[in-house]
């Protein structure tokens, strides 16, 4: 049996202001960092210890993971970054105030663009400085072959999302979980519960009632052999 713990990142500043991000790379509000110590400190009070660690390129995820090492100890662990661990992307709904939101589009339609697994938002158009494409970050991953422009979303549901993060979790992390080490997952919320729908085999009906709260570690303990999950609980 391994364990597996999935952090989602503290609240973020926009989480604060409740406007959609997505891909926005925002930072962590006061509270964000608090939550993100906070677990760090319930992590090493538990005895956890980790031997690799992964985020997005996204900074509210990488801080949270930087602070939750920063407070056990376990600043020399390995970490990798992926774009395929990103928020879903929101598509033209970035950037924008959920409530005026759903004020223009009608409450319903909002909640189904937040709430629904397979209706995307509202598309970007590639012209846009939103899309990803534009951007200098994706464009440097794009230059170093670890994505192509094809992979910048304009827009994403969370089975688009989960279709991104599900080729990373099997050639990147399961083989890590499987051979026995301790692996820490810092990313957002539609990420993990691609990752928890995964573990737990959900359909999309079931994964859509799944919450993932901001800054508390989820514990997966696995059979390494075939991941299949024994037990999960919050700390």
């Amino acid at each position: 049996m391994v364990k597996l713990v999935l952090i989602r990142h503290g609240q973020s500043e926009w989480n604060l202001k409740n406007l959609f991000t997505g891909w926005t790379d925002v930072e962590l509000s006061e509270q964000g960092v608090r939550e993100a110590h906070e677990a760090g400190k319930l992590l090493k009070e538990k005895g956890y210890t980790f031997d690799v660690a992964f985020s997005s390129v996204l900074k509210r995820a990488n801080h949270t993971m930087d602070f939750v090492l920063e407070e056990m100890g376990e600043t020399n662990v390995p970490k990798f970054y992926t774009w395929r661990l990103n928020e879903r992307h929101y598509g033209a709904l970035q950037g924008l105030n959920k409530a005026e939101s759903a004020e223009k589009w009608g409450a319903e339609q909002v909640h189904i663009w937040r709430r629904s697994a397979d209706v995307p938002p509202l598309e970007l158009t590639k012209e846009d400085e939103r899309w990803p494409g534009n951007q200098e970050v994706y464009q440097n991953l794009i230059k170093k072959g670890e994505m192509t422009i094809e992979d910048c979303p304009t827009t994403e549901c969370l089975i688009d999302t989960a279709k991104r993060v599900k080729p990373y979790f099997d050639e990147k992390i399961a083989p890590e979980i499987k051979s026995g080490k301790k692996v820490l997952i810092a990313a957002h919320g539609n990420s993990l519960r691609a990752i928890v729908m995964m573990l737990e085999h959900l359909t999309p009906e079931q994964i859509i009632s799944v919450e993932i709260p901001t800054g508390k570690p989820l514990v997966y303990e696995l059979d390494e052999k075939d991941l299949k999950v024994l037990n999960k609980y919050y700390l």
